[in-house]
């Protein structure tokens, strides 16, 4: 790894930042990331684990208890994921392997927020299932998780490939 890097884009008036700096600045910026997401898992979770002590879940369907069952186990895994990267960090504090806890922190992030959106999707499923027709159900399932497929993957991804294309743009031309 270079002493130095930038930041940005080839020919970017940004200033540069040394690679510890920038996996400090990425860590700090994955561990806010996580502050947001966390308490939302959590209010989810706890819904779920409330619902059964009501009254009326006595009258849930066979289906509806096997989406109950999915929705709480999805749950679970995205809290589990999502607040693994602090355990993972503070395990390793000290270590100096700083390079290797934002990269995990990372993976365990992406894959905690795709099942924080499984999840959400299917507490929409059981509670509209519940409360309305199969038609309507299916429309507002749909909506909802192509919505998180959109917001959370698809506009991201997009992006994500305008910028490589931009950067592959810029470095060929600065070559020249």
């Amino acid at each position: 790894m270079d002493a130095q890097r930038d930041t940005q884009d080839v020919g970017s008036p940004e200033p540069r930042e040394s690679d510890v700096e920038r996996l400090n600045r990425n860590l700090t910026e994955l561990l806010g990331e996580l502050r947001v997401a966390i308490p939302g898992v959590q209010v989810l979770f706890a819904f779920l684990l409330a619902v059964p002590f009501s009254q009326r879940f006595g009258r849930v369907g066979p289906f509806e208890r096997i989406i109950y069952l999915v929705t709480v186990l999805l749950t679970a895994i995205a809290s589990a994921l999502l607040i693994a990267p602090s355990a993972y960090h503070r395990i390793e504090f000290r270590l100096r392997d700083r390079e290797h806890i934002v990269a995990v922190a990372h993976r365990l992030t992406l894959a905690g927020l795709t099942f924080l959106a499984l999840a959400m999707t299917s507490a929409v499923l059981l509670v509209t299932r519940f409360l309305f027709s199969v038609p309507v159900t299916i429309v507002v399932v749909s909506l909802v998780g192509a919505m998180f497929a959109t917001l959370w993957y698809a506009l991201p991804m997009r992006r994500r490939q305008v910028h490589r294309a931009e950067r592959a743009r810029l470095t060929a031309d600065h070559r020249r």
